[in-house]
């Protein structure tokens, strides 16, 4: 009885606590499946961006032209590149080219000096002469090109030969390079090489047009002396250039490319209109 007494006592109390220990395990589970619940819609709504991008309809996307390099940008610059090797490469070969011509002109100067001279007077006396008559505008019918072709055959007969044999006559004269033997240099040139060319083409222009010789020496008196004061004043310095910096192989080039301004005004001088004798001797000729 008194067994049957206390248990009936513990009985409710066990009950109980049974009760409350069920209660605190439903909380418990309650509580976790709350956190995992949390946890998976966290999770879900951390990659819900890339899900919600993956979903969206093409025509909601962003054009590829707004990202920050678009890809356009790449061909341009592959083009630019080899568009700027293209241009270096092009620049090259015209630089090589050029010192291939130069290097050929040398050699043929070396092999053939007295030839390559000579066409190298007769093509500058050419441009010359075209010039002259391009900015004088002496003729309304065009270009003369019997009078192109005398000074090309001057600077091909007569001006090339000489200048080479003048320039290697002076070098074994004076063969230093010192200002003295410059000097010198330029002096003999004024005074011999200079008076004695200009007379010559002068006088053969003027027979080449058909003057007598009475009036070749009417041309040579009214021009001779100011062409020869103009020279002074322009050969100088060509020739101290010149004789000073310049190899003697490659002084007839180097002179020849000081004449073709003075060449201009010596093919303009050589066919103004012929002097009359009869004014000449009145002195009366413009």
């Amino acid at each position: 009885m008194l067994l049957r007494y206390v248990l009936s006592f513990l009985k409710p109390h066990a009950e109980k606590q049974e009760l409350q220990n069920n209660g605190t395990m439903a909380a418990a589970f309650t509580r976790n499946d709350s956190i995992h619940n949390l946890w998976r819609s966290h999770r879900h709504s951390i990659g819900a961006p890339n899900n919600l991008r993956n979903q969206l309809p093409n025509q909601l996307q962003l054009p590829k032209s707004y990202s920050r390099f678009p890809q356009s940008v790449f061909p341009r610059a592959k083009k630019l590149k080899i568009s700027a090797s293209s241009i270096i490469s092009s620049s090259r070969k015209s630089y090589s080219s050029k010192f291939a011509l130069f290097g050929w002109y040398l050699r043929m100067v070396k092999s053939k000096p007295i030839v390559t001279k000579s066409v190298t007077s007769a093509l500058i006396y050419t441009a010359a002469d075209l010039s002259s008559q391009t900015i004088v505008g002496e003729s309304t019918e065009g270009c003369d090109l019997v009078r192109t072709l005398r000074m090309a055959g001057y600077g091909m007969l007569i001006l090339g030969p000489s200048l080479h044999f003048w320039f290697n006559f002076v070098s074994r004269v004076f063969p230093k390079r010192d200002l003295l033997s410059t000097f010198k240099k330029i002096a003999l040139g004024q005074t011999v090489y200079g008076p004695a060319m200009t007379v010559i083409f002068f006088s053969v222009n003027a027979a080449l047009q058909g003057e007598s010789g009475s009036e070749i020496v009417a041309r040579l008196k009214r021009d001779l002396i100011p062409t020869m004061i103009d020279g002074v004043m322009y050969w100088p310095v060509c020739d101290f250039f010149t004789f000073k910096f310049i190899p003697v192989h490659l002084q007839p080039l180097v002179s020849n490319s000081f004449s073709y301004m003075w060449t201009i005004y010596m093919t303009h001088m050589a066919n103004l209109e012929k002097v009359g004798t009869a004014c000449f001797q009145v002195g009366n000729c413009k």
